[in-house]
């Protein structure tokens, strides 16, 4: 089951949360202080085929999707860029990650070809793209674009 991780507040410590429970009361697991703000911002949420249209397309704010797979070595080198950035645009920017291997019919309706590739969605439409593990600048020259 995909999970996101949280970051703690008060202590710094990443936490796990499980798919489908971002919005519940959670502690975390070193200071037991409240992950509920962290929840609702600055998390790497794990998508599929079945919550695509309300979490990428319905967005009211703009939304970066990691298309990857997890065999992928490039796909494990960009993963912790994706987190800084989550938690650098906590609250501006959705971060979200799809497992091509999982939920086909999402690549195949975007045509992604090759992992990592990042599309940049804003008012439910693709804006740009980027395709292949890039530095964190440039990445987030294209979500400052967004903004």
């Amino acid at each position: 089951m995909p999970e996101a991780l949280a970051v703690c507040a008060n202590c710094g410590a990443k936490n796990r949360i499980p798919a489908g429970k971002e919005y519940t009361e959670a502690k975390c697991g070193k200071c037991r202080a409240s992950l509920q703000s962290a929840a609702l911002t600055g998390v790497v949420r794990h998508i599929n085929d079945q919550n695509f249209q309300a979490v990428v397309m319905e967005s009211n704010l703009p939304v970066l999707v990691d298309f990857f797979s997890p065999t992928c070595g490039p796909c494990k080198m960009i993963a912790p860029v994706i987190e800084n950035i989550a938690g650098k645009y906590a609250g501006k920017i959705v971060i979200a990650k799809l497992d091509t291997s999982v939920s086909q019919m999402t690549a195949s309706r975007f045509q992604i070809r090759g992992v990592p590739t990042l599309l940049f969605f804003k008012g439910g439409e693709v804006r740009d793209q980027v395709v292949g593990a890039v530095p964190q600048a440039e990445i987030e020259s294209k979500l400052n674009g967004l903004l």
